[in-house]
């Protein structure tokens, strides 16, 4: 594990003097002592555009996570399936907001747009969970049927029960993601809270942005209160009453791009390798070779930055450490990183610090960190300590930090997809990654170029799931999948 470790801190020190990390702000202290003030002097808008974004943003984030949800339920029945695997694989490595950017093209800025959105990447992120907890259920109820039983009475008996506890607390996680996936749909012009927080923050109105982010957070916060399994069936028919999943679509324009716009420029007059290999050819050295680049090197200091902001502040969670006041302040904090987006802790940096890297690390950093820090914290609460044991930096680092590591190194190598992905679309904010390349295709319309960076994008995400997947099994970590 030591040595896992310092090989990823070794890599992300050999990509720093590649990374921009520049400043261009004239005065980021005066516009940070301005968003300090507008955070702690929050102006709500208008009691109707705060209701209406809020119910929007509920309505996607509802209706896209319940089509996700039965869709990758589906799938996970037959995950053992290679196809399964690889299927649920692509579709999840492509962010939502990639997904929306595609889908617009289709069918415009409509609800079934941001519903498909979410609910296509979200199927398979819940057909792999759903697959690995039904493989994890003990099979002794499964052997002693008789023979002869059908495989569906035998799933439905024998392995979704003991199954069923963990799905239910794994989807509720995933509506939560969902909630904050939906708030940022709005800054590509969806009615969401993200539409309103981003024309806030792009004109200064710190007061009203915080506003809209707490009313956010509140939300997010408080799901364990008002999300019922028995108001479930409600919830739904009043997402699809306030939002019906309605677009209007042209079947021409949908045919031909399908037939014609994504078709390789080269190739729309008839097959012409040579010329096709010189588009390919270029396309690799002026945005995909640099795109990738951009995007590991950013994915990998944000691995560590991520690292850092767990084992810096999981024992402000932790009974082991502090008092209840650094502990409930310690949660405040927590809560309110992981409940904001990435994208719109990148958007703030954005506006703090200039175009750069540094505010894609500090906001992944943070929003990750908050997440593993959580978990981990919680672990070590489970920890029985000798009455005698040392306090201060030594019980840290010889009593506490040895007997969580192996759980902070699960958690966060399982999080390694999710920062590549996130380091991907965070080029939507002018960063060289590999969704600046495919924010530029969509908005010159060059749908050929988009498509091919998108499968780019989805076979990276892919391999680093691998990695990741294979470091997990070959240092015999593990984790509660429910969990992420």
């Amino acid at each position: 594990m030591v040595r896992t470790s310092l090989l990823f801190l070794l890599a992300a020190l050999l990509c720093l003097p590649w990374a921009d990390l520049q400043i261009s702000t004239l005065d980021p202290w005066l516009e940070l002592s301005r968003l300090g003030w507008g955070l702690l002097t929050p102006l709500p808008p208008s009691t109707p555009t705060l209701l209406d974004a809020l119910a929007n943003t509920l309505a996607f984030a509802l209706q896209g996570v319940a089509l996700g949800a039965v869709a990758g339920f589906w799938l996970a029945l037959f995950y053992r399936w290679q196809w399964v695997r690889t299927l649920a694989a692509f579709i999840r490595s492509i962010h939502e907001l990639f997904w929306a950017l595609l889908f617009v093209q289709l069918v415009g800025l409509s609800s079934v747009a941001g519903v498909l959105a979410i609910a296509i990447p979200y199927a398979g992120t819940f057909a792999k969970i759903y697959g690995e907890l039904f493989e994890e259920v003990d099979p002794a109820a499964l052997e002693a049927l008789p023979a002869g039983t059908s495989r569906l009475s035998a799933f439905f008996f024998t392995v979704l029960p003991p199954a069923w506890p963990h799905l239910l607390t794994y989807t509720r996680y995933r509506l939560e993601c969902g909630i904050r996936s939906s708030a940022v749909l709005g800054f590509i012009g969806l009615p969401t809270v993200g539409f309103h927080l981003e024309t806030a923050l792009k004109q200064g109105m710190y007061s009203e942005a915080a506003a809209l982010f707490y009313a956010l957070v509140l939300v997010i916060v408080t799901l364990h209160l008002w999300m019922r399994r028995q108001l479930l069936p409600l919830y739904l028919l009043l997402a699809l009453w306030w939002l019906p999943p309605a677009a209007q679509v042209n079947p021409t324009l949908v045919w031909q791009f399908f037939t014609v716009d994504i078709v390789p420029a080269p190739l729309r007059a008839g097959w012409d390798g040579a010329a096709l290999w010189l588009w390919l050819q270029a396309l690799w050295l002026k945005q995909i070779g640099p795109g990738l680049a951009n995007t590991v090197v950013l994915g990998l200091i944000a691995l560590v930055a991520t690292s850092g902001v767990t084992l810096l502040t999981f024992p402000l969670v932790s009974r082991l450490f502090g008092n209840i006041f650094t502990r409930s302040t310690g949660h405040v904090f927590l809560v309110l990183m992981r409940s904001a987006p990435e994208y719109l802790l990148a958007f703030v940096g954005l506006l703090l610090w200039g175009p750069s890297m540094l505010p894609a690390i500090v906001a992944l950093g943070l929003h990750n960190g908050a997440i593993i820090a959580h978990l981990v914290g919680h672990y070590s609460n489970e920890l029985n300590l000798r009455e005698d044991a040392v306090t201060g930096f030594n019980r840290y680092f010889y009593e506490v930090l040895p007997r969580v590591y192996r759980t902070f190194l699960a958690f966060t190598l399982y999080r390694f997809e999710i920062l590549l992905r996130e380091s991907a679309i965070l080029g939507i904010l002018g960063i060289p990654t590999l969704g600046f390349f495919i924010d530029s295709a969509f908005s010159e319309f060059r749908f050929d170029r988009a498509l091919l960076l998108l499968l780019v994008t989805a076979l990276l995400n892919m391999a680093v799931d691998m990695i990741a997947r294979h470091l997990r099994r070959r240092l015999q970590l593990s984790t509660h999948p429910e969990d992420l």
